[in-house]
């Protein structure tokens, strides 16, 4: 794909994620940030693509003919349905929005609009609730950033898993969720929201709390963790990794770099919750984001420690393996 295509593709993304106009004040922050963040690329100026967005600059009548390849009119489809499923909903206004990119776009309905639907609204609770051992026998850290369960002795929460085997579970988590950033698929990359939305909802059942998902989002809002916006993040990495012969699609190859983005988050995302739910949810809102933030620096210095396996487990999965695992098979 060339720069015109991937600047129509990341719009397209934009113009789903406010397709709503319905998202939050904190979302959309995250959203501007994500959009900063991916700045390095001066070919593609993210960040004034956003402005056009937010501004309605732009429409896709203005975008959809810089796609001239059937190729890169199918990635932006199933980037922008991923997009509008990544909050684990699709409102009306959203069904409307990719109705009409549908049929601009000329793309018949697939299974991939079924497939999207089913990892979003992939249950918490699942048949099967252990998660994949990637790090089995090793020694998991525990983050230097994180001081003992707070609250007082009244408050704290005993989980039913040893402190040892908690870190071990986050640990393999983030491994699985490095591993499925690596690879090529939109799929995947939309499976890794749901798969940190069910650690959270373990962690807080080990501890005596039956979350559901509001409960999970309200959490992940407060951390500075948006939906949509991580799935952006994540997805408009791997599209400017293909400016420079990364890959995102198939044909291209995995990924063999990775901004240990999702390893990173997860893990954080894990401690923190085990930290709050064992302290009795004793911390408050600034407590939480600092917390999160020092352990993502954590999670951040030890991904290349892990890159390898993380390497060695994406070479074993593919989106079949994937969906059945967020479904809890």
């Amino acid at each position: 794909m060339n720069t015109e295509e991937i600047r129509a593709i990341l719009t397209i993304c934009l113009l789903a994620s406010y397709a709503d106009n319905d998202k939050h004040d904190r979302e959309r922050e995250q959203i501007r940030l994500v959009a900063q963040g991916l700045a390095e690329d001066q070919q593609i100026n993210l960040p004034g693509l956003y402005q056009e967005v937010l501004m309605h600059r732009v429409q896709l009548a203005d975008v959809l003919p810089k796609l001239s390849s059937s190729e890169a009119r199918q990635l932006a489809y199933e980037m922008a349905v991923c997009v509008c499923e990544a909050d684990g909903r699709t409102s009306a206004p959203e069904q409307a929005f990719l109705a009409r990119l549908r049929e601009a776009l000329g793309q018949a309905p697939t299974t991939f609009d079924t497939q999207a639907d089913a990892l979003a609204a992939a249950p918490l609770r699942t048949a099967s609730m252990a998660t994949p051992e990637t790090a089995a026998g090793a020694d998991a850290p525990q983050p230097a950033a994180l001081d003992a369960p707070s609250g007082t002795a009244a408050q704290r929460r005993p989980g039913t898993l040893p402190s040892e085997d908690m870190d071990r579970k986050i640990l393999n988590a983030s491994i699985l969720n490095g591993a499925i950033e690596l690879l090529p698929e939109n799929l995947s990359t939309l499976a890794i929201i749901p798969l940190q939305m069910r650690l959270v909802y373990q962690i807080g059942q080990s501890h005596g709390y039956e979350l559901d998902r509001g409960h999970i989002k309200d959490l992940l809002a407060t951390l500075g963790v948006g939906l949509t916006s991580q799935y952006l993040e994540q997805a408009g990495r791997k599209l400017l990794g293909s400016l420079l012969g990364k890959g995102i699609l198939g044909g291209l190859g995995r990924q063999t770099v990775s901004s240990g983005m999702s390893f990173a988050s997860t893990y954080a995302l894990g401690h923190v919750a085990n930290q709050y739910y064992a302290g009795g949810r004793a911390l408050n809102t600034q407590m939480l984001r600092d917390a999160y933030q020092h352990v993502m620096a954590d999670g951040r210095q030890m991904q290349d420690q892990y890159l390898p396996q993380m390497q060695a487990m994406s070479r074993g999965l593919n989106t079949a393996r994937i969906l059945q695992m967020v479904r809890g098979g």
